[in-house]
């Protein structure tokens, strides 16, 4: 079962569910992989809407890492989605807020202004 409030999320990957999160060293892991700075520059990677496909795998891969699967991306990159790419999106968006929710006011939004699941 998943926990919100440690930044959990769950994902249907090839027909099976996974736990993901990104956890500091995941965070890392990504900052490297984008070239980037700290942690919310990861994040503001994203809220334009764009995600290439290559990013999606190396996030997703990290927040299964991060839950403690031993998946690399290669193995990330042959795995299929409920809704195809736009699954893989979905999954990308939900994992970011997640990550970066913070409560305002009684509501949890992520980074993107959309309430956190």
């Amino acid at each position: 079962m998943v926990n919100r409030h440690r930044g959990e999320i769950e994902a249907v990957l090839d027909g099976k569910s996974y736990r993901l999160c990104l956890t500091l060293g995941a965070l890392a892991e990504l900052e490297h992989a984008f070239g980037e700075d700290d942690m919310l520059a990861v994040a503001e990677r994203f809220e334009a809407g764009r995600i290439a496909a290559k990013d999606a795998i190396r996030m997703i891969g990290a927040g299964l890492r991060g839950a403690g699967y031993d998946i690399d991306d290669n193995d990330v990159a042959a795995m299929r989605s409920d809704g195809g790419a736009a699954g893989f999106v979905e999954i990308v968006v939900r994992l970011l807020a997640a990550t970066f929710t913070a409560a305002r006011g009684g509501e949890e939004t992520g980074p993107f202004g959309a309430a956190a699941e």
